[in-house]
């Protein structure tokens, strides 16, 4: 009897695992690339070097904001293909899709730093990283019911993924909430948020895990 291709696509976690690698490092340098030094014709001494660096600082704060979003959903992501025993064609594509949501930081991230004071622009960079959530948290919930997790992942752990997305998800969620007061207060929890993650303090409200 023939074997549906469906069975035998999309089974190497390791394969996942390299393509989000490199999307996650060409995602994170695109970043960068919004970062342009001052024109040397406009700059005719210190104060004025000074003053066109105060100039950039929307675009160095959509640039730290966007890169600790990358490095947290890469860790997040890579905790979940730590405990696959392998994949198949579906939780692939959900991965592909997670992927597609961090090709999009770049353009959020340059859209934010444009118009920082608009609430269409934070809007539009939250909704980028619900997106990430969302589809990860698919995957997660995805791999549970498929039975492809490996043996020695225990409800616990099980447990502590799912919260640890919903968590932050509600904390992103408030944070931009408070752009309806304004775009900085929103922008400064979204960091503070971030930072919570990134340093991941030994506090288990804090943590989410």
């Amino acid at each position: 009897m023939a074997t549906p291709y469906n069975q035998i696509a999309g089974q190497s976690v390791e394969r996942l695992a390299a393509l989000s690698d490199g999307i996650f490092a060409v995602a994170m340098t695109l970043l960068v690339l919004d970062l342009h030094t001052p024109l040397s014709e406009a700059i005719h001494g210190d104060a004025a070097l000074w003053h066109a660096l105060a100039a950039m600082a929307p675009q160095m704060v959509a640039y730290l904001m966007s890169f600790l979003t990358l490095g947290i959903f890469w860790t997040g992501q890579q905790a979940q293909l730590n405990c696959f025993e392998r994949s198949d064609r579906h939780l692939s594509w959900l991965h592909l899709a997670f992927l597609f949501a961090v090709t999009l930081m770049p353009f959020s991230t340059h859209l934010l730093a444009e118009f920082i004071t608009l609430r269409a622009a934070l809007i539009v960079y939250w909704a980028n990283i619900l997106l990430l959530g969302a589809v990860l948290f698919a995957s997660w919930r995805y791999a549970l019911r498929a039975k492809l997790l490996k043996q020695e992942v225990s409800h616990e752990i099980e447990c502590a993924v799912e919260r640890r997305i919903v968590v932050a998800q509600a904390l992103y969620a408030a944070g931009a909430a408070l752009c309806l007061v304004n775009t900085y207060i929103s922008i400064a929890v979204i960091v503070l948020v971030q930072l919570n993650f990134a340093i991941a303090p030994r506090v288990r409200y804090l943590q989410g895990i």
